[in-house]
């Protein structure tokens, strides 16, 4: 790992803003960025990165926000950016790399993930959608769902079943699919908040070259492992400064509200909001040590520590928030549009609420966090896995028995 100081990296921070102006456009900027090596500092030089810490990275994010950038790591290209290009980056080739991994981080080439499918959530392994080799191609039937902003996507992260007949974790593999190629049918699934950001989506013998298989065949649940750790680690904190992200929200509506409120239940507020703000920065301190302590690769279980964390206390905050509104709190957007969302977006205090119940779920759900830290990370016993070592096609709910 190249020995570069804090200090060395803020400078060159400050000259890649001087060059290129803090105003400029999110892809200009980032396009440079990425080549100045400040984009991921840990990614090897030439691929975004300097080779070194991954704790440095915050200085650069630190000295971008100073410079008054629009900056935020990952809005851009969530799923691209925190599942993806880690993907990506570590089981594709040269030629992926020079494709792909660039485009991901300025935002050129949003992607998605098409894990889950009706019946095979939290049991990804279990998945049923298939892909039979033809000579230098692969023909995908099936059905995936939950798959955000898959309708803005570029490029998908698909896990499908190639054999069958081998236990349910040894018989998938992952591809790169083009979300243009035909017979990819993409369909909205409008949510409580009456937006559309998850999809279904429907494969009739959708043609992928081999070419975009990352890692092995038959080694697709090794690959998608990775992108779930990584997914685990994008959603589990933030490094952004101290009091900003979904306590500000909090804060800033207790600013507002909390004088108006009778003396007795301002002081419980009061102290409610206190305690939410100080598992707020503990939740943001941790994220900065588990960074600042990582090594240059793909993250552990542990990651799940974060992730677990932050769904739980961020239901708490928006909850918090709608007590603060008092009846006002009973109110929602006048109309309930249903509406395609393209991504990030200010959303009221209800509408957030609304959207928080999904967090506990999405990216895994807290039972299943707790099962990966209690197996993975302390030690203790598995739970009972009667499937295991089972051909898949004779596990009665895998082949549709």
């Amino acid at each position: 790992m190249t020995a570069v100081t804090d200090e060395e990296i803020r400078q060159r921070t400050k000259a890649l803003v001087a060059e290129v102006g803090a105003d400029a456009s999110q892809i200009d900027f980032r396009s440079a960025q990425w080549d100045a090596g400040l984009a991921i500092v840990q990614n090897p030089e030439g691929k975004g990165g300097l080779g070194v810490s991954p704790k440095l990275q915050g200085a650069v994010e630190d000295e971008l926000r100073t410079a008054g950038v629009r900056w935020h790591s990952m809005l851009i290209n969530p799923i691209g950016i925190g599942m993806g290009l880690p993907t990506v980056l570590t089981y594709g080739d040269d030629d992926m790399h020079s494709r792909y991994l660039k485009r991901i981080f300025t935002g050129e080439d949003i992607w998605c993930q098409m894990f889950s499918e009706p019946g095979y959530g939290s049991d990804v392994a279990g998945l049923a959608s298939r892909a039979v080799r033809d000579g230098d191609e692969w023909i995908v039937n099936g059905q995936k769902v939950w798959t955000s902003l898959a309708h803005n996507s570029s490029f998908g992260m698909l896990l499908v079943r190639t054999d069958p007949e081998a236990p349910k974790h040894k018989g998938l593999s992952y591809f790169v699919l083009d979300m243009a190629s035909p017979g990819v049918e993409i369909r909205p699934l409008y949510q409580i908040t009456g937006d559309a950001e998850f999809n279904e989506i429907f494969f009739t013998d959708v043609r992928v070259p081999h070419a975009n298989l990352l890692g092995d065949v038959g080694d697709g649940w090794r690959v998608a492992t990775t992108t779930l750790m990584n997914e685990r680690v994008a959603l589990g904190g933030s490094t952004a400064p101290r009091g900003s992200g979904t306590i500000a929200a909090l804060t800033d509506l207790w600013a507002k509200r909390g004088p108006e409120l009778p003396e007795p239940q301002r002081r419980i507020m009061r102290q409610r909001v206190s305690q939410l703000w100080i598992e707020s920065e503990v939740m943001r301190l941790t994220t900065l040590r588990a960074r600042a302590n990582s090594t240059v690769g793909n993250p552990g279980p542990e990651g799940s520590v974060g992730k677990l964390a932050s769904a739980e206390l961020n239901q708490k905050i928006w909850n918090a928030a709608m007590d603060l509104q008092g009846s006002d709190g009973l109110l929602h957007e006048p109309g309930y549009p249903l509406e395609r969302i393209e991504g990030g977006g200010d959303y009221s205090v209800s509408k957030a609420f609304l959207r928080s119940q999904a967090n506990t779920i999405e990216g895994g759900t807290s039972d299943i966090m707790r099962n990966i830290l209690g197996e993975r990370v302390l030690g203790l016993p598995g739970d009972v896995r009667v499937d295991k070592g089972i051909p898949w096609s004779e596990i009665p709910t895998g082949a549709g028995k």
